[in-house]
């Protein structure tokens, strides 16, 4: 076994025991903390007697340990839950069933999850690809007017908020040019094309946004490593600038940029709430609004583990892809 084999199982393992210990948080300050889950599970209507007929069905009764253990259970294995008038199954892995319309979590989240995915994804793209290449032309341009243009951009794509530069925007390219339709969600498999066409925007105000950040990280990630002794030799041996910058120099600026894209994905896959809002996307973001706003504790406790599973998986793959590009990290 390599290594680097032995490097990733490490981490695997403990992205393993961060997911447990964030489903006992998250069990605790759901449904063991101050609050009554069975009166927002029966409505505000119910009679105490409901009330206490609804905390016996959901199990809520029990000792806090043998509820966690359920729920864990349910996650693993799936449940069997009470209706009042029989059981229904919930399959593995079982978030229970939404307050509002009795539909089982997991299955809403799995439905919201694709316009997410090609939110975050689509952006994602973008923005690497504006930040990290804005990074290193400043980088390479250090001291010159168009380090100095390029920063002040960056600085001002940092401090704008996400849903002011869509609706400006929307403005610009809907309103004004008439270039871009209103965005509505497409799904991929029904209309590849409309799919894009209608995620321009919402694509470009979080990569606006984002870009800037890692922009900044990358020039200052890059003049560290042009400043390193091996870059300094590979160029007094003749080695080509552009097998030095893109080979070496950027190489070692990556690690940082791979840390910060694992965080801001992991996040966004639990829903970027302002933009999916702002534009009318389907994603988590918008169901963790609207569950809120309806006090569906399921829907609730199930998007603040899908976004703390999202988190920690991909900070598990940035730490493989960090060792990956920086071998030394495997030796520490």
């Amino acid at each position: 076994m390599t290594l680097l084999t032995r490097f990733a199982l490490r981490r695997l393992l403990a992205a393993l025991l961060v997911l447990l210990v964030l489903s006992i948080a998250v069990y605790a300050l759901f449904y063991v903390l101050p609050g009554d889950p069975a009166r927002l599970a029966c409505g505000p209507k119910c009679t105490a007697d409901q009330v206490a007929q609804v905390r016996t069905q959901l199990g809520l009764d029990d000792p806090a340990l043998a509820q966690y253990a359920h729920f864990l259970h349910g996650l693993f294995a799936g449940t069997d839950i009470s209706t009042g008038v029989g059981t229904e199954h919930c399959g593995a892995p079982c978030l229970g069933f939404s307050y509002q319309n009795g539909e089982q979590v997991t299955s809403l989240l799995a439905q919201r999850l694709p316009a997410t995915a090609s939110l975050s994804l689509g952006a994602m793209a973008l923005w690497l690809v504006i930040g990290v290449g804005t990074g290193v032309l400043s980088a390479l341009r250090h001291g010159g007017i168009t380090e100095r243009l390029l920063t002040a951009v960056t600085l001002a794509g940092n401090a704008v908020p996400v849903f002011i530069i869509g609706i400006l925007l929307m403005l610009l390219f809907v309103s004004v040019l008439g270039w871009l339709p209103f965005p509505s969600y497409v799904p991929l498999t029904e209309d590849p094309e409309q799919w894009a066409w209608n995620l321009v925007l919402p694509w470009l105000s979080l990569a606006i946004l984002e870009s800037a950040k890692y922009a900044r990280l990358t020039r200052s990630s890059m003049l560290d490593t042009l400043s390193e002794d091996h870059v300094r030799t590979f160029r007094a041996y003749g080695v080509r600038e552009r097998s030095v910058i893109g080979r070496h120099a950027l190489r070692g600026a990556l690690p940082p940029v791979i840390a910060l894209t694992a965080l801001d994905l992991g996040t966004m896959f639990g829903g970027a709430v302002l933009t999916e809002s702002l534009f009318g996307i389907p994603g988590l973001g918008k169901s963790l609004v609207d569950s809120v706003r309806t006090e569906d504790l399921p829907v609730v406790v199930g998007l603040v583990l899908v976004t703390g599973f999202f988190v920690v998986l991909a900070n598990a793959v940035a730490d493989v892809l960090y060792a990956v590009a920086d071998r030394r990290v495997v030796l520490a």
